[in-house]
């Protein structure tokens, strides 16, 4: 006797594309990279594309974590078989890369100074400019005001007009509001300010 199989009845969705589907499953995203867009050749594999740069497809494979237990069985076979053969490592043939201005390209973009992106929220700028234009640099008068909600230290806050003064568009906003960007300030008030931000730690 024959076991009657259930078939699902198969219908066809009208609203599916099945090639778009297709195309974007087999799609593996945009190269947003430069370098790698130019030297890339479409008829190669990945890996024989990286292999060409100079570039790793799996770092695990090209550095191997060294084991501990294989190194101390090598120390050991080489002590009792110093003339043994198949202690000795073998050489490992590497294939030259024939594209290394890709691998150079990338350290040199790796390493070239990057734009600041980094700002503080606005809560806090309100608050910082706030202790600012009250008290100016004297950071043990900010700790007993009343807006100090978190009670932070006259070092944290300190920290917190260091970094709000690092970032160029916010600090430079700031003085252009109070019109302090184009006042000539004196040698004094420079000293003054100097003094406040390099406080001695044991104060």
């Amino acid at each position: 006797m024959k076991i009657k199989k259930q078939h699902r009845k198969k219908k066809y969705l009208h609203k599916l594309n099945r090639k778009r589907m297709h195309i974007r499953q087999k799609r593996t995203g945009t190269v947003t990279c430069k370098a790698l867009k130019e030297a890339w050749n479409n008829k190669k594999s990945t890996f024989k594309n990286l292999q060409d740069m100079g570039l790793a497809n799996d770092p695990n494979k090209v550095i191997k974590i060294p084991s501990y237990k294989e190194e101390k069985l090598k120390i050991a076979k080489q002590i009792v078989n110093p003339d043994d053969t198949d202690t000795k490592e073998p050489r490992v043939t590497k294939k030259k890369s024939r594209k290394k201005v890709v691998a150079k390209k990338l350290e040199e973009e790796a390493k070239a100074p990057r734009e600041r992106r980094f700002k503080l929220p606005k809560g806090q700028v309100e608050f910082i400019t706030y202790l600012l234009d009250k008290y100016g640099h004297d950071y043990k008068a900010m700790v007993r005001d009343k807006k100090n909600y978190y009670q932070e230290t006259w070092k944290q806050l300190r920290a917190k007009i260091k970094t709000f003064m690092g970032i160029p568009q916010q600090y430079g906003e700031y003085l252009k509001e109070r019109g302090l960007l184009d006042k000539e300030e004196n040698e004094e008030e420079l000293r003054q300010q100097a003094k406040a931000l390099i406080m001695d730690d044991s104060d």
